[in-house]
């Protein structure tokens, strides 16, 4: 029974971390190390099944602005006498805008997906950085954001999202910092942040199902889809609590919180080490 909450426990964490900027990753391989839950080989499978739970939540959160931007974008492709017009027209080049923003994340991840550190001093390391982005974004709260969001924008944020494949570097964060940092308005950082992800989620959560059927011997079943549900109500209840009271001013608190988690990930990764020895 404890192990089973503890599944619940970090399908929370993915949940309410996937949506803040404090890297939902970061979080899951420090919780893992400290409930030592599984056997960290399957730590990446893990973060893709909650993954597929935050993404189900936001794409439902979302579902609107997806079915627009879809029936636009075909809208667009296949009628000729609606081509032109300008809502349409808009929703296709911001589909292709976001397709552009996660082609560097997607080739990053591809590439480096098994050369990644997952260490508790890699991760505290990252989770520092991350507050110390997301503390020089806050410096620039007295700006005025109000820039749209273009193909220059666009390109920016993706290569910002590159370094979120490092567990500790977080994604939605480092998107918010890359679109802030071009004056663009932090609900529409935000939004771009989350349809972003849901792109990039749809081969994510594929190979993870893939990677949890090759390895469910060594998986416990019923604790991975606890885990799920958990992560999809997080996720869907943090996002509709976010998306309506976020503010540039609020970064600070998340600082704050990166930079005591980046410690106390160190702090713990030295007390194991001196212990071993």
């Amino acid at each position: 029974m404890l192990e089973i909450l503890k599944y619940i426990i970090l399908g929370i964490i993915q949940g309410v971390t996937e949506v803040f900027p404090v890297s939902s990753s970061g979080h899951l391989t420090i919780f893992s190390h400290v409930f030592r839950t599984f056997d960290p080989s399957v730590l990446t499978v893990f973060l893709m099944i909650t993954n597929l739970g935050s993404f189900i939540a936001l794409l439902f959160f979302f579902r609107k602005d997806v079915i627009v931007l879809i029936k636009s974008f075909f809208t667009f492709l296949f009628n000729k006498e609606k081509r032109n017009d300008p809502a349409v027209k808009e929703d296709f080049v911001y589909t292709w805008k976001l397709v552009v923003a996660v082609i560097p994340i997607g080739i990053a991840g591809l590439l480096l997906e098994k050369y990644l550190p997952t260490s508790l001093l890699a991760v505290g390391l990252a989770l520092l950085i991350t507050g110390v982005l997301l503390f020089i974004v806050y410096t620039l709260r007295n700006k005025k954001f109000e820039a749209e969001l273009t193909w220059k924008n666009a390109i920016i944020i993706g290569l910002f999202q590159t370094t979120a494949i490092m567990p500790g570097i977080s994604r939605s964060g480092i998107t918010l910092i890359g679109g802030l940092s071009q004056k663009v308005e932090i609900k529409k950082v935000l939004k771009f942040s989350f349809l972003s992800y849901l792109i990039i989620s749809v081969p994510v959560s594929i190979k993870g199902i893939a990677d949890a059927f090759s390895k469910s011997e060594s998986i416990n079943v019923l604790g991975y889809f606890l885990a799920f549900v958990a992560s999809f109500l997080a996720t869907y209840i943090t996002v509709k609590i976010l998306y309506k009271s976020v503010k540039v001013k609020n970064l600070v608190y998340f600082a704050i919180y990166c930079l005591l988690m980046g410690g106390f990930a160190i702090i713990y990764h030295f007390v194991r080490w001196t212990k071993k020895y």
